[in-house]
């Protein structure tokens, strides 16, 4: 039985929620890199039996849709820091595309290069945690919540064009 209708739906859903999280991504301000932009990627998978719907990111779009509660403020979420920081390389490299400077009382630059801003950001992280954006769970509900109706009734369709494929086949025989 072939679900193209089925399928479409699902295709659309994908293609909402990708688009959806992409924006919220970049009016977050959390896209400097593109890399988490760039991994967003959604299937759908059509066999004999079943369809699925898969979703896939970087393990750091987890982090930062669900967020990790720090030593000293929590959320509500399944991620904490334990033991260990935040690795200080990446987001060196984060502070240096963002043209982030150490500076000192007065307001001028201070020494210190972008390691030295890595282990800040790292350890300011450790202790405040990563406050949930839901980039990729508000889109993912919202199309979620328009599924049902739109996925059953194209469902229904489909179903509808096997049996009159079905029935037309045993009538020839």
């Amino acid at each position: 039985m072939e679900l193209k209708r089925t399928q479409a739906v699902l295709e659309a859903f994908k293609d909402f929620v990708i688009q959806q999280a992409r924006t919220r991504l970049t009016k977050g301000n959390k896209n400097v890199s593109k890399s988490l932009y760039d991994s967003l990627k959604g299937n759908v998978k059509v066999t004999p039996n079943a369809i699925e719907l898969s979703f896939e990111m970087d393990e750091y779009g987890m982090y930062q849709d669900k967020g990790v509660s720090g030593k000293q403020k929590k959320y509500d979420t399944p991620y904490s820091f334990k033991s260990k920081m935040p690795p200080i390389k990446p987001l060196a490299e984060w502070a240096k595309k963002r043209n982030i400077r150490l500076r000192d009382e007065q307001g001028r630059f201070a020494r210190g290069n972008y390691n030295t801003i890595g282990f800040l950001i790292a350890r300011s992280i450790y202790r405040k945690g990563i406050k949930p954006s839901l980039f990729f769970t508000k889109p993912f509900e919202q199309g979620f919540k328009k599924l049902p109706d739109t996925l059953i009734e194209q469902f229904g369709l489909d179903v509808e064009d096997f049996l009159a494929y079905t029935l037309k086949e045993d009538r020839l025989r």
